[in-house]
């Protein structure tokens, strides 16, 4: 099954031998942009800590500062356009609507590639590198490097909504995300992520279903067991992830309120789009001041949010993670670590993931490098995947 052809007409439903699948566009209703600048014209501000920093959380003339932007400039029938410049489709799978891009590259055995986006990202942490990973030759690359291209939202977010039940673990949407490759008709693909996407590749990897050709990720999530035999092989560079690693973990509240209280925060970031903003501020702050991320990227990503009402489903997934054991990986996997970002720890790494078949580092970039260099980013997944076995589409 091919999509050449899949927008023909609005109504035109795509069957193949699992679940139905039917183009869909991003059409925001005006009034919920009114809401929006009224709740913005109307916002009122907490007191400001001493000395206005990020040391206790978003300081409040960054809010000032963003919050006038957000409503005198930041044009969201812009972005909705720069979005809807994409195939986009819906589809059910294990009762979840699933919204998701589908761009085919005009090589027609390109390799299929699944991309999973961040928290407090979206589908849209995507955008630019659908270009030099599609069209390679565009972009500094070969024809033979050239991918199809298929960008989920996570259950619960963005337009993979309204979440149909509970129990979304990352076990279970790579279960799904696999579903839905085999209903574009891919025998075979690859994976990558970052954040929540690095964690539903690796289930992928460890799921490892036929034709599968690997993960590639931007972190390893693993850590210290206790045992001291395990800092005998540490380096310097892991002693310095080790530090940075113990800093993001005395400015990451978020986390343990989603685990904990995802409802809660839930009401207030549902019922205030300054709220929604200030409690991302890991694109501000992720990587202690070295965000390379502008304005509009960052009230791209918020305003989706609030405009899709899909921040308690956003937060669950820290809840429903928190009684899932760590597993070791057997499956293959690969991963970039970005300067800026969570800088993954080889010796444990190598422990809770047996078959690492590519570790490379980035001198420029973190958290979010498909948003902040795109280009190095997709350079990255080129030569993960011409290292090893490459698949056409079905």
């Amino acid at each position: 099954m091919t999509f050449e052809n899949a927008q023909t007409s609005e109504n035109t439903e795509i069957t193949a031998a699992g679940p139905a699948v039917r183009p869909f566009e991003i059409a925001i209703p005006q009034p919920d942009l009114d809401d929006l600048d009224r709740r913005l014209a109307g916002t009122r501000f907490p007191a400001a800590a001493p000395g206005d920093d990020w040391a206790q959380g978003t300081p409040v003339a960054y809010l000032r500062d963003m919050v006038e932007y957000w409503r005198t400039s930041f044009d969201w029938r812009a972005q909705e356009a720069r979005m809807n410049a994409f195939p986009h489709f819906l589809t059910e799978i294990d009762g979840q609507t699933i919204h998701f891009l589908h761009v085919r590259s005009a090589h027609r055995d390109a390799t299929p590639l699944l991309l999973t986006h961040t928290y407090p990202g979206s589908f849209a942490d995507f955008l630019d590198m659908i270009g030099p990973l599609t069209d390679p030759e565009a972009h500094g690359g070969r024809a033979d490097e050239a991918f199809h291209v298929v960008i989920p939202s996570l259950p619960g977010m963005g337009f993979s909504t309204p979440v149909a039940e509970g129990g979304w673990t990352m076990e279970r949407v790579a279960r799904t995300f696999d579903t839905l490759m085999r209903t574009l008709g891919y025998r075979s693909y690859g994976a990558h992520g970052s954040d929540t996407g690095a964690m539903v590749s690796r289930e992928l990897a460890m799921l490892n279903p036929e034709g599968f050709l690997g993960a590639h990720v931007l972190q390893l999530f693993s850590f210290p067991s206790g045992d001291p035999a395990e800092f005998e092989k540490m380096t310097p560079a892991d002693h310095a992830a080790l530090e940075f690693a113990g800093w993001f973990s005395t400015v990451n509240g978020f986390a343990g309120m989603n685990a904990s209280r995802p409802q809660t925060i839930a009401a207030a970031l549902s019922d205030s789009p300054v709220g929604q903003l200030a409690y991302n501020e890991l694109f501000e702050n992720f990587g202690n001041g070295t965000s390379l991320l502008t304005r509009d990227q960052i009230l791209t990503q918020v305003s989706l949010y609030w405009l899709t009402n899909t921040s308690a489903g956003a937060v669950r997934y820290h809840h429903a993670e928190r009684a899932v054991d760590q597993r070791v990986n057997h499956g293959p996997i690969g991963v970039t670590v970005f300067a800026d970002d969570f800088r993954s720890m080889r010796p444990f790494a190598e422990r809770d993931n047996t078959d690492i078949v590519s570790w490379t580092e980035q001198p420029r970039g973190g958290h979010f490098a498909s948003i902040e260099v795109p280009d190095v980013l997709a350079a990255e997944l080129r030569a993960f995947y011409a290292a090893g076995p490459r698949a056409g589409a079905a």
